[in-house]
């Protein structure tokens, strides 16, 4: 970096930069933690059973630095090839029409408190609201130091168990949405996208209407023919940037599509049964007749559904990986 003409180059100089960035995120705490084991080695070999200041300061800093390697041992969890990249959330509502879509819209406001209390940044990238109520589908792009690693144990289907708001007789009713996380991928990475596989369709963008409501189709779609992904952006200003964001959405899902593939050959290679977790439900969310969030994959549960549904998810994720570790 310190080489003339560094910057002659933006965009390499612009990756070497977030890989070093990514490096230092690394190296500097566990040399922050060393040092701090060192002077503590040093104050314990000159304390005696009479000071008991010291011993006092010494436990105290002893526990301080126990809690920083219990975070530099949880950060080993996050060492997947894509774990430092920002991540793409996608929220479906399932069958139950209302019901689902006022579930996607709770679920949309959980992962964007959960992001907003990491100081993360949340786009939303496309959105179709429900019918009546709520929101049928919405992407999220959320961009910030190991989203997509903390983020993926969110993938599968999450249920609902309350009283419905929308039911006059007050009856119990269960709720399903899937949410499906993938990594935004680098420019450079090798995904052949080609001109002639892709129908490219531009409409208005919707939304509640009002004043602000869209009056030029600078909405686009784009379906990628081979594979059958279709991804749409509609929050954009111009055509322009709504085509560049689903082209980077199409880019990152093919990715993650072969990804997969691989795994999948893999796991078969070596008769292991591969688990489909985007068709089971791996978590609960149980409002009625008791308070209750239980992960199906880990068995961590608590009682402050409202704290959960709030933002307050880093115990689950936590549990997740550990499992995975594991």
């Amino acid at each position: 970096m310190s080489q003339e003409g560094f910057w002659n180059d933006e965009k390499t100089a612009t990756s070497l930069v977030k890989q070093l960035k990514s490096l230092k995120a690394v190296v500097e705490p566990w040399d922050e933690a060393s040092r701090h084991y060192q002077e503590l080695k040093e104050l314990a070999d000159i304390v005696t059973g009479t000071d008991d200041d010291l011993i006092k300061d010494l436990k105290s800093n002893s526990d301080v630095l126990l809690r920083e390697l219990d975070q530099l041992e949880f950060k080993t969890l996050l060492s997947g090839e894509f774990d430092s990249s920002n991540a793409i959330v996608s929220i479906n509502a399932g069958a139950g029409g209302t019901e689902s879509c006022d579930w996607v819209s709770m679920l949309l406001r959980m992962y964007t408190r959960w992001a907003e209390n990491r100081h993360y940044a949340v786009k939303t990238i496309d959105i179709l609201y429900g019918e009546e109520a709520g929101v049928k589908n919405v992407t999220l792009f959320i961009q910030g130091d190991f989203a997509y690693g903390y983020l993926k144990s969110e993938r599968g289907v999450h249920r609902l168990v309350r009283i419905s708001p929308f039911d006059s007789n007050k009856r119990r009713h269960t709720s399903f949405a899937s949410v499906d996380v993938i990594p935004e991928v680098e420019e450079d990475v090798d995904v052949a996208v080609e001109e002639k596989d892709l129908l490219v369709e531009t409409f208005r963008a919707s939304g509640p209407g009002g004043q602000h409501m869209q009056k030029t189709d600078s909405a686009v779609r784009i379906t990628h023919v081979p594979s059958g992904i279709v991804v749409q952006s509609q929050n954009e200003r111009s055509q322009f940037q709504n085509k560049q964001t689903c082209l980077k959405i199409l880019k990152a899902r093919l990715f993650e599509l072969e990804r997969e593939k691989k795994e999948e050959k893999l796991k078969q290679e070596s008769s292991e049964k591969k688990k489909i977790e985007w068709g089971s439900q791996i978590r609960s969310y149980v409002l009625h007749p008791y308070n209750m969030v239980k992960d199906h994959r880990t068995d961590h549960e608590t009682g402050d559904a409202s704290g959960v549904l709030d933002g307050n998810l880093d115990l689950f994720i936590e549990a997740y990986l550990k499992k995975q570790a594991e």
